[in-house]
């Protein structure tokens, strides 16, 4: 259940951000004001486009076999763990210019009253943030064995949306305790981790159909001290991959994993920002 609100809180905050950022803009000039019925259309867009996508995943998975339902659900878990991994690496190089980015497009749009334009810059911004929220929450579900819990996953999900509003309203605010550039920093961790979390479940997967050898099994047995059943135990096991009785191949899988993001981290850090990128980005100021 914390893994569905965090990823709703994160993603909606993201979404909020720009859409937030285009009325601002739209609403400083009578002439964008005629553009926020377009803004609006642009964000119900964006949320059908996924909505389509969140049922096309379930049809999909309804009709696979036993074995193809545990193919889909390891490569739903690796598709969740690429685009968390993509969209850090992305904030962390383009994330300063995001309001000058949505700004530049949205006026280039106006200046030639391209109206549809706005809204397609919209539903793209807020569909791609749906559709990264649709493979994460489906990923993580599938993942954690939290499928027959729909109740509880859905007023997981309003309550982190609920709380997305609230944190957004404090982070415009502002201040010198609650700024975006902490809030992306701390949450770009967690983000980090819940991918290494997504792996280390499709390797628990790919292993259970001999599709990835072990090596060694277990190469420690660390139960004694922290369970996955319950408490810190689980909630690591959740957020970061922990395994109280991992294989070796699991062991490397998961140091391979942050040797290679911190290593693109680091390369996207040093290279030069360009204004050209997906709009649907915070702002890492």
């Amino acid at each position: 259940m914390e893994q569905v609100a965090f990823i709703v809180w994160r993603e909606s905050v993201e979404a909020l951000l720009v859409v937030g950022i285009l009325y601002s803009w739209l609403r400083s000039s009578p002439e964008g004001r005629r553009g926020l019925p377009w803004l609006w259309g642009g964000v119900g867009a964006g949320l059908l486009l996924a909505v389509a996508l969140a049922l096309a995943l379930l049809g999909m998975a309804s009709w696979l076999s036993d074995t193809g339902q545990e193919w889909f659900q390891a490569l739903m878990a690796l598709a969740a763990c690429g685009l968390v991994v993509q969209m850090v690496v992305w904030m962390r190089h383009h994330g300063r210019g995001l309001r000058r980015e949505l700004e530049g497009g949205a006026s280039a749009q106006i200046g030639g009253d391209h109206w549809w334009g706005l809204l397609t810059l919209v539903m793209i911004a807020v569909a791609r943030e749906g559709s990264e929220t649709v493979v994460f929450l489906y990923g993580t579900v599938l993942s954690s064995q939290q499928g027959g819990q729909t109740l509880p996953m859905v007023l997981a999900g309003i309550g982190g949306f609920v709380v997305a509003l609230l944190t957004f309203w404090l982070l415009q605010l502002g201040g010198r305790i609650i700024t975006w550039r902490r809030f992306f920093k701390l949450t770009e961790i967690l983000l980090l981790l819940l991918a290494g979390a997504l792996l280390v479940s499709a390797t628990d997967r790919l292993i259970s159909l001999d599709v990835l050898p072990v090596l060694v099994d277990p190469i420690w047995d660390s139960s004694w001290l922290l369970d996955t059943a319950g408490g810190l135990g689980k909630i690591l096991a959740d957020f970061a991959g922990y395994r109280a009785y991992p294989a070796l191949s699991q062991l490397l899988i998961w140091l391979g994993y942050w040797g290679v993001v911190l290593y693109l981290l680091r390369r996207a850090s040093a290279q030069p920002r360009s204004l050209s990128g997906r709009a649907g980005t915070p702002a890492a100021t």
